[in-house]
């Protein structure tokens, strides 16, 4: 079964940007529990632009998708009230396996 992965970019005000970043820090102990991953990285030309990396083993089990207990409720909404996310931010993108060099 493919990974799926959800790219999302997001800007953040200065003054919210330790907020941001703990926060996120939290949602991702509550996805590492499940097997999930979220990374974090910031533009190199726009130091309040970041983009979210979220991947999960399924489409069901992602962020963008499952239910999830009522502090991860909490913890999205409060990046929601921190942050301004694209417009595509929750679109779901699947693994594509490639052959590899010894594959060829």
């Amino acid at each position: 079964m493919p990974k799926v992965l959800t790219a999302a970019r997001v800007r953040v005000a200065a003054q919210n940007e330790t907020e941001y970043v703990n926060t996120l820090r939290e949602l991702s102990q509550f996805a590492e529990a499940r097997g999930q991953r979220i990374w974090l990285f910031r533009n190199a030309k726009d130091p309040r632009l970041f983009i979210e990396f979220s991947e999960s083993p399924t489409e069901m089990s992602h962020r963008a998708q499952a239910s999830r207990l009522p502090e991860e409720i909490k913890l999205e909404r409060r990046l929601q009230t921190i942050a301004t996310y694209a417009p595509d931010a929750w679109e779901l993108w699947s693994e594509v396996p490639v052959a590899t060099a010894s594959q060829a």
